[in-house]
């Protein structure tokens, strides 16, 4: 009698974060592809975090385990507060549960001005450096990222940066946790440094926390096979 391959195989959902698209999880969506039913969001299409959550539980299979990047990690939480018993485990890569600083919101709202009366410059060699480690900013990462960003493009761009302008801040959810979560970050990461990283940790009963070596914003583009690892052993645990 046939059986179907995917029967014990685990639905899993990947979050892209912002300007990023499936290209950001395609390795691990590969790499895990004997234990998982991979499935990668497209969060291109909602100007809130709310309604990106809605149309991700629109798609997703009844129950799946969630791993979210960046803005992917935002919305990762709002799909916890909008329908926590569908999600399994947890993944929470280079993202951050609080709200942004003023500084921060600052700079987001200077990027959206300039992508809407400019010209829409995708990734820029300044705000590349932010993202990847230094030794990739030149390499073919920071070519894949740069194309990523032009494939998203100005109108998805602002939809998500007015997504992220009005999300709610997640710290005190972050207590409610109680499936598996591993939480990832780049040792290097500027944009959600380890210390939001460790703050997650010490919040989600259980958790696991990887520091990805001489990385930054990106593992799952930047340290392809370690991040397949790190991910594998979460949904093996």
């Amino acid at each position: 009698m046939h059986s179907d391959l995917s029967a014990n195989r685990i639905p899993l959902v990947f979050l892209p974060g912002l300007l990023c698209d499936e290209r950001l999880w395609r390795a691990q969506a590969t790499a895990l592809a004997d234990i998982a039913v991979p499935m990668t969001a497209n969060l291109t299409l909602d100007d809130s975090i709310a309604g990106m959550a809605r149309r991700v539980l629109g798609e997703a299979p009844p129950r799946f385990a969630l791993a979210g990047l960046s803005m992917g990690g935002y919305v990762a939480f709002e799909i916890l507060r909008q329908a926590p018993s569908r999600v399994t485990r947890l993944a929470l890569f280079d993202t951050t549960a609080a709200a942004d600083t003023p500084e921060r919101r600052t700079q987001r709202l200077a990027s959206v001005k300039a992508a809407r009366f400019g010209r829409f410059a995708g990734v820029t060699p300044r705000l590349l450096s932010q993202l990847v480690h230094e030794s990739r900013v030149s390499g073919p990462v920071g070519i894949e990222v740069r194309a990523m960003a032009q494939r998203v493009g100005r109108d998805a761009f602002l939809r998500q940066q007015n997504a992220i302008l009005g999300r709610p801040d997640s710290v005190a959810d972050l207590v409610r946790i109680t499936v598996p979560t591993v939480i990832g970050v780049g040792d290097s990461d500027v944009l959600t440094p380890l210390a939001d990283a460790h703050l997650m940790h010490r919040a989600i009963l259980g958790s696991t926390l990887h520091v990805f070596a001489k990385c930054g914003h990106l593992p799952a583009l930047e340290t392809p096979d370690e991040a397949s690892q790190v991910l594998r052993a979460w949904l093996l645990g």
